[in-house]
């Protein structure tokens, strides 16, 4: 199942981002659950992430997310699960 998350950074929140930056994509990494990932932007400033997530069902992708460094660091504002499907590429 394909889950989309879309989260929002807390305004004024880039040194929590760069912080935590590395421990981010070494979860990524580590999970083997994303497929796709990067940062949303206003201009040059990064403001959340959308990251498409491969996973079995929503609760492992809520899993996912709750355990995201990012996420245990308080970088979002706000963060949602969508189900999503491939469609092109």
């Amino acid at each position: 199942m394909l889950i989309a998350l879309i989260a929002r950074d807390k305004d004024g929140a880039l040194q929590t981002r760069l912080d935590n930056r590395a421990a981010h994509l070494g979860y990524i990494e580590e999970t083997g659950v994303v497929a796709q990932a990067g940062p949303l932007l206003d201009g040059d400033a990064m403001i959340g992430s959308l990251i498409i997530l491969e996973v079995e069902d929503m609760a492992a992708a809520q899993a996912w997310a709750d355990n995201d460094p990012y996420a245990k660091a308080g970088l979002f504002q706000s963060v949602d699960l969508i189900a999503w499907k491939k469609v092109v590429g």
